[in-house]
This record gives structure tokens, C-alpha cells and sequence, in this order.
């Protein structure tokens, strides 16, 4: 497998008055091969999604440096980073954020919108997506009209309609009952297999950090790797 992303020694610290700063985490180091998916474990605060804010270019870290696609992501500017945030990656976040004035259909084809690439083939490709995930009679229904399973649904094949390389969710599921939780995970991983894409889940929880294949845990600013 080739490496896709790697972090090398990534720190994030925040400035505080008339105090040392605040240390999020320090060190952190790993790597990430095409078609692999990892977790990231750990309490609430221990900032987990600040470290994936981070190897996703969506925020920058105090130190170290993060390899993209063979892109070095932290020298380059925000026009760059939304060049390969767009052709390369995808996210899913713990609340869909879906568009409510968009359907379903119109919410999974927005990346594709934003850059250019909307047309009859991708419209059909948002709807195989889509029907992948259970969601073929509900292409015209709006966010609203939908369950909160049928919206996270909505925003994991919005997350890979682009085919990323790259995925990244932050408490994907954390919105969802435990049951819907599990299928909906389910059906994604199905279709990560699929697409061959690789992954980075973020999650407190170990069930569904034992679907990847690798486990790290972050904690009191550490990462450890390999939890068995």
C-alpha cells in the first residue's frame, strides 16, 4: 500500500493571558496508506477532532508538518487547500449539516457543484451513491422530511460522491441512536470497501473503532498507536 497522508511531529497549542499556553496535544506522528482506515479514540476534550481539523487543512497546528497527497497542506494557502480539500477529501461530521432548502440529491452533488464537475454522469453516479445507502426512493425528499439515519446517510454519500482518496469523520454517528448507529456504519463501510478509499474516524466509541483496522488512542496530548 502507498502512503496517502502522514503527520510528522504535529503539536496545537492555544495562547493564554498571563498563563503558559494551553497544550492540546504534542508529537503526533503517523501514517496513513492508500485504502486503510484508522480511529482516533479518546475522551470528550481530549482533542481529537482539533487533530483531524487539522490533518484535513481545516484548521493549522503549532508544529509539525502534514503530507497530503504527497502536498505539504501546511505551507499552502487557503485557495490551495480548497483545491485539495475538494479533489481529494471528504468529511463527515457528528451533525449533517445538510442544506434545507436542498433535497437529498441536490445536498450529495454540492461538492460536485462547487467545483464545476456537475453533470448527467455524475448525477447518476450521486444516485447509485445514494441507492448504495438505502436512500433511492428519497433523492427528492429535503432534509427535513427525512429520519436522522436518512440524513447521516445523506451526508456520508455527499462525504465520497467525489470519490476522495481521503475520508474524514469527526463522531460520525454520535447524533444516532445506537442501532441506527451501527447500520448506518455498516452500510459506509461496505461502501469504503468499495470505493477503496481510506479513512480516519474519529470516535468515543471502541465498537466502532474496532471496525478499522487500525486503533490509535489520544490522551493527555499523546497519541498511542495499535490498542488491542
Amino acid at each position: 500500500m502507498s502512503n496517502i497522508l502522514s503527520c510528522r511531529n504535529l503539536g496545537k497549542s492555544f495562547p493564554q493571558a498571563d498563563a503558559p499556553d494551553l497544550e492540546i496535544f504534542k508529537n503526533v506522528s503517523f501514517e496513513l496508506d492508500s485504502s486503510e482506515t484508522i480511529s482516533i479514540v479518546g475522551s470528550s476534550g481530549s482533542g481529537k477532532t482539533s487533530l483531524l481539523q487539522i490533518l484535513a487543512g481545516l484548521d493549522t497546528a503549532s508544529d509539525g508538518r502534514v503530507i497530503v497527497c504527497g502536498e505539504d497542506i501546511t505551507t499552502l494557502n487557503q485557495n490551495e487547500l480548497c483545491k485539495i480539500r475538494n479533489q481529494n477529501l471528504g468529511f463527515i461530521y457528528q451533525f449533517h449539516h445538510l442544506l434545507p432548502e436542498f433535497t437529498a440529491l441536490e445536498n450529495t452533488l454540492m461538492p460536485l457543484i462547487i467545483a464545476g464537475h456537475d453533470n448527467q454522469q455524475r448525477h447518476e453516479y450521486a444516485e447509485y451513491i445514494l441507492g448504495r445507502l438505502g436512500l433511492a426512493k428519497r433523492l427528492k425528499h429535503y432534509p427535513a422530511q427525512l429520519s436522522g439515519g436518512e440524513r447521516q446517510r445523506v451526508a456520508i454519500a455527499r462525504a465520497v460522491v467525489n470519490q476522495p482518496k481521503i475520508v474524514f469523520a469527526d463522531e460520525p454517528t454520535g447524533n444516532l441512536d445506537n442501532t441506527t448507529a451501527h447500520q448506518v456504519l455498516d452500510i459506509f463501510f461496505e461502501l469504503q470497501q468499495e470505493l477503496k478509499t481510506s479513512l480516519i474516524i474519529v470516535t468515543h466509541d471502541t465498537a466502532i473503532a474496532a471496525k478499522t483496522q487500525k486503533i490509535y488512542r489520544l490522551h493527555n496530548g499523546q497519541l498511542s498507536a495499535n490498542l488491542e
